[in-house]
């Protein structure tokens, strides 16, 4: 099944990828279209095309999208259904999302609040992990999140041993290997495999059709 992605070509409507197996386009809806707008065509799930990256990066087959209109469309349209999966909804159609990690990416903002790569407040956090490489991992409001590299030494640095003082390097190596308890923020900072992540949080880091 030959699927295309195409540039933004017409206003109102941006062609997102198509199948030529039933002839038919998907195109990204825009809040703009009016009721006299060509009736949306019925198009099967999109898999396979869309990607999340470590840092939050929307990836078209592997490449980064740099369009800030088709950028800030797949930020407002992400969401997941009951099974995990995690997607952009198209008009009609869902295009599921392929993740490198974890489903959301979390930024740490100037006044120490987290916000997801969509731009959106993560709100309370719930759950805090490190995995095998060093990645901080939390449970938030918005869902289950990787903090982005880019913040994480400024994050691991809010790390406390059990009598409060700051967890030094070692500290953090020891807790890696489950030989040291610290907290995050208030709360216990636990461990977990990588390859166990999506197990524990409860997401499909690679939708596939059927």
């Amino acid at each position: 099944m030959a699927v295309m992605i195409a540039a933004p070509s017409q206003p109102g409507r941006r062609a997102l990828c198509s199948t030529a197996q039933t002839n038919t386009t998907a195109t990204m809806s825009n809040p703009t279209d009016t009721p006299a707008s060509p009736p949306w065509p019925n198009v099967p799930a999109c898999y396979d095309w869309l990607s999340l990256d470590r840092r939050g990066t929307w990836r078209l087959r592997g490449e980064a999208v740099i369009h800030a209109g088709l950028r800030a469309f797949l930020d407002r349209h992400y969401g997941h259904d009951e099974a995990g999966n995690w997607f952009v909804q198209n008009g009609p159609q869902k295009v599921y999302t392929a993740l490198d990690y974890m489903p959301l990416v979390l930024r740490l903002q100037p006044n120490g609040g987290l916000h997801t790569h969509t731009g959106d407040e993560a709100g309370a956090v719930t759950g805090a992990w490190l995995d095998e490489e060093g990645n901080m991992l939390l449970a938030t409001s918005a869902g289950p999140a990787l903090v982005d590299d880019r913040d994480l030494a400024a994050l691991l640095a809010e790390c406390r041993r059990a009598d409060g003082s700051p967890a030094s390097d070692e500290a953090l190596l020891a807790a890696l290997e489950g030989q040291a308890l610290l907290r995050w923020r208030d709360l216990p900072v636990q461990t977990l495999n990588r390859a166990d992540a999506a197990a524990v949080f409860g997401f499909n880091p690679a939708p596939r059709a059927g």
